[in-house]
């Protein structure tokens, strides 16, 4: 029996028909894929043998999809998987082709985190800050005398600091 959020059992019937044990109904092919793409586990069990025909499904997964026009196998790659059948180097193509699929998810990932990032609007906040210290640090300190800075140079400061925060949101936004 098939257990929620575990791996499901999906059986396979004589008749071509599938069966997920999960959710107590026929399912197609389309299900399947659509299963692995939300990161569903199953198998896939003859029903009358009891052999685990996961492969084999699978496989008619990815022929079906690239039959339908969506081809993402260069033919020049599976003449070459094709070509390595019964080779030397038969048992060595999965592990590496893991590998190679695992790597190409891993850069999947890190292409897709920085193309979400805005890193100028990063610097932008980064500089406004050292700008907003910088200006803190030259201001006069007040002892409660007289502040010895004018008060239309404090306001043409601030009034620059403002236009330059403006900048910053306008170029961040």
């Amino acid at each position: 029996m098939g257990k929620t959020g575990g791996k499901v059992t999906i059986k396979k019937y004589a008749n071509r028909r599938l069966y997920d044990t999960e959710s107590s109904s026929y399912i197609t092919l389309d299900r399947l894929a659509a299963m692995i793409r939300e990161g569903r586990e199953f198998e896939v069990i003859d029903a009358k043998s009891g052999d685990d025909i996961t492969h084999t499904v699978l496989t008619q997964i990815i022929v079906d999809e690239e039959s339908r026009g969506s081809t993402m196998l260069p033919v020049n790659f599976l003449r070459q998987l094709i070509g390595l059948y019964g080779g030397a180097s038969q048992g060595a193509v999965p592990s590496y082709l893991d590998a190679a699929m695992d790597a190409f998810k891993t850069n999947q990932t890190a292409m897709r985190d920085a193309l979400t990032a805005n890193p100028l609007a990063d610097l932008a906040k980064r500089n406004m800050q050292m700008f907003e210290t910088a200006t803190a640090a030259l201001r006069p300190k007040t002892t409660g005398a007289a502040d010895a800075t004018e008060p239309s140079e404090i306001e043409a400061l601030r009034a620059e600091l403002a236009a330059l925060k403006a900048k910053v949101d306008k170029f961040a936004g």
